[in-house]
């Protein structure tokens, strides 16, 4: 077990240091310009995002952790006190829907200004 884990740390080492090292060889011009189907490029490829953008993101990203955390509910209830299991769920839908709406109060969603 020490043998593949020693194996797997050296090879992981060299890799990231070849991808460093060879990287930085030659950059070229084609290569540091962004891809606009072909045509030449129109700005800069380093525009900010809005910060909507990233909210919108993390509540994607907290649902979807939502459906993570609540998806063992139905085998839960099997169990022979479900009760603790329920009462956890429920705070965790009651927090993340506390916290939708705050966002949707403070008008954090809205994409117009």
């Amino acid at each position: 077990m020490l043998a593949f884990l020693l194996v797997t740390i050296l090879l992981s080492v060299i890799l990231a240091g070849a991808s460093f090292w060879l990287a930085t060889l030659l950059p070229d011009t084609e290569k540091l310009s962004p891809y606009e189907c072909g045509f030449d490029p129109l700005g800069s490829a380093r525009l900010p995002y809005s910060m909507r953008f990233f909210l919108v993101a993390i509540l994607f990203l907290l649902f979807d952790l939502e459906i993570a955390l609540l998806l063992p509910l139905p085998w839960a209830i099997q169990l022979p006190q479900p009760i603790p299991v329920i009462m956890w769920a429920m705070i965790i839908l009651l927090l993340l829907t506390a916290g939708f709406m705050y966002e949707w109060l403070q008008d954090g969603l809205e994409w117009a200004e």
